[in-house]
């Protein structure tokens, strides 16, 4: 039997509602630890049916193994000298671009924003590496965009690079899922410290493989970069990379290193507040505006940013049009200590998304919270979403509104949305609406598969997980939530089990209070990193 994409949604919504697949319950009792990480872990452990967790510790800012930069030698551009209004009375992103360009003509520079409300009517770019956005903090430096008008698919603040790949570098054998090392036909143009991309195409044999034929096809017969990653060394035709890979690269498909260059680095905001949000008719005449974004972006962060309440008459008390930050085509990125929420627009048309992760690799979002969005943390579009973490983070009050009238919606979800995600963590979050991962089908142009070999680790909260990964996934460790894994009939007939077998682990439900570590990642960093020294290199 099949459903509209509307009526599967729909029957979602009331099964979450449904007791009969509550398996979690209070507990207490001894310390434990997974069957999957015991004491003795290493990379490449796996059980006696396979399953196995992958080294979630290179998510972040230089691969965890060095702290953000607090006093970068660069120099600084206060924005009051460029004619910034601290009052807000009148537009300050003249004064405020003009202090941003001064340091990228610079070769990078702090550009300072001191205490005071300002207000941008415009957008605002940075395209140099080693640009930093400072306030005086959260509470004390805020910034207020009101443009409302052409603003589909765009954002108010960008942080653009611009990569470009070189010629395809062939594979001479399949790449290892967990392996750092590929072996290529000629390694002859490649060179310790290059930036790679290793990829392939997706093709009928890929789509068929994974029981997607008919529905993935907005990326049929197109080479995809999965795997973003550094070149440690080459030694013949053996690549050493700084990240295992997290996934088969198969020859049948045409797999193949390419050479990145163009990424912006060493980039930051930081302190301070943002928003948004206008009219109520205007956010909703409008898709996909979002007030940050990263792209083409490496070994970067956003940190000790939130949200406020926009000034504008007709705001309402809303802080965003639509969406927080996007981070497109990048890798190594730390969002930190940072809160979005109250989105206006939170209707179909990938509006509502707060912390948002496209195509990149070794994310991480540590101690955010995301409130009263859509989908308030979400992995969205195309393939190549790998090794990303999600650490101590919040999630609540996620709805979907059916259109601008509707005042209730129904419940949404933070969610793997998009083409096979991989090897992602949730690791110690507190879920107050759920996460969502499954097989999606035909929704959002042909979704279908939308995570596999993921993990939810210690995860608590009045909310649901949902997970039906393709091939393994893991939901280890649960205090409060809900937990909906199996591959029952009714979920089969609704489409999210459906070609997911086997079913993903479950273990310790209702235990996750004495789970031992608490935090898989930083365990993990902490059996790989050296010492951890704030560095900062330009």
């Amino acid at each position: 039997m099949s459903l509209s994409p509307i009526r599967r949604r729909t029957a979602l919504v009331l099964v979450a509602l449904l007791p009969l697949f509550a398996i979690s319950c209070p507990g207490s009792g001894s310390p434990w630890r997974s069957a999957l990480y015991p004491a003795s872990w290493q990379p490449g452990y796996a059980d006696a049916q396979g399953r196995f967790l992958h080294d979630f510790s290179y998510a972040g800012y230089r691969n965890g193994e060095a702290a953000i930069p607090d006093a970068p030698p660069l120099p600084s551009f206060d924005v009051s000298a460029y004619g910034a209004d601290p009052t807000g009375q009148t537009d300050s992103t003249g004064a405020l671009q003009a202090s941003i360009n001064a340091a990228v003509d610079a070769g990078g520079g702090v550009v300072k924003v001191p205490q005071g409300i300002f207000r941008c009517d415009g957008r605002l770019l940075v395209q140099g590496s080693n640009v930093i956005l400072r306030g005086a903090g959260r509470d004390s430096t805020r910034l207020y965009f009101t443009q409302s008008t052409s603003m589909a698919n765009r954002s108010h603040l960008t942080f653009q690079g611009n990569v470009t790949r070189g010629a395809d570098i062939p594979l001479a054998q399949d790449g290892q899922n967990g392996s750092n090392q590929v072996i290529v036909n000629d390694a002859t143009s490649l060179s310790p410290g290059d930036e790679v991309a290793v990829g392939w195409t997706i093709s009928e044999a890929f789509v068929a493989e994974h029981g997607m034929t008919g529905t993935w096809q907005a990326f049929n017969g197109q080479w995809r970069p999965f795997f973003r990653r550094t070149v440690v060394a080459v030694d013949s035709n053996v690549i050493t990379l700084d990240v295992p890979l997290r996934y088969p690269a198969r020859l049948r498909d045409g797999a193949s290193l390419r050479k990145e260059t163009g990424y912006l680095r060493e980039c930051g905001l930081e302190r301070l507040s943002l928003s948004n949000a206008v009219d109520w008719d205007a956010a909703w005449s409008m898709y996909r505006v979002h007030l940050l974004k990263m792209i083409d972006t490496e070994d970067s962060w956003i940190r000790d940013v939130g949200s406020f309440a926009s000034p504008l008459p007709d705001a309402d008390g809303y802080h965003l049009q639509n969406c927080g930050f996007g981070l497109v085509d990048c890798k190594r990125i730390t969002v930190a200590d940072c809160r979005l929420e109250k989105a206006q627009n939170r209707g179909t048309g990938g509006c509502g998304y707060l912390f948002e992760i496209s195509r990149s690799n070794e994310v991480l979002l540590r101690d955010c919270a995301g409130i009263d969005g859509r989908h308030n943390f979400i992995q969205n579009w195309d393939f190549g979403t790998t090794g990303c973490v999600f650490l101590r983070c919040r999630s609540a009050g996620g709805r979907n509104l059916l259109g601008k009238n509707d005042p209730i919606g129904v419940p949404a979800y933070s969610e793997y949305h998009h083409s096979l995600a991989m090897a992602c963590l949730v690791d110690s979050c507190i879920l107050d609406d759920g996460w969502y991962g499954g097989n999606r089908q035909d929704e959002s142009s042909g979704a279908g598969h939308s995570v596999t070999q993921s993990v939810y680790w210690n995860t608590s909260g009045k909310g649901i997980v949902k997970s039906w990964q393709y091939g393994w996934g893991c939901v280890i460790g649960t205090r409060g939530v809900t937990v909906a894994a199996g591959l029952s009939d009714i979920h089969a007939l609704l489409g999210s089990a459906q070609g997911t077998a086997p079913e993903d682990w479950t273990e310790g439900i209702g235990s996750g209070q004495t789970l031992e570590p608490s935090s898989l990642y930083e365990d993990q960093l902490a059996r790989r990193r050296v010492d951890l020294q704030p560095t900062f290199y330009r």
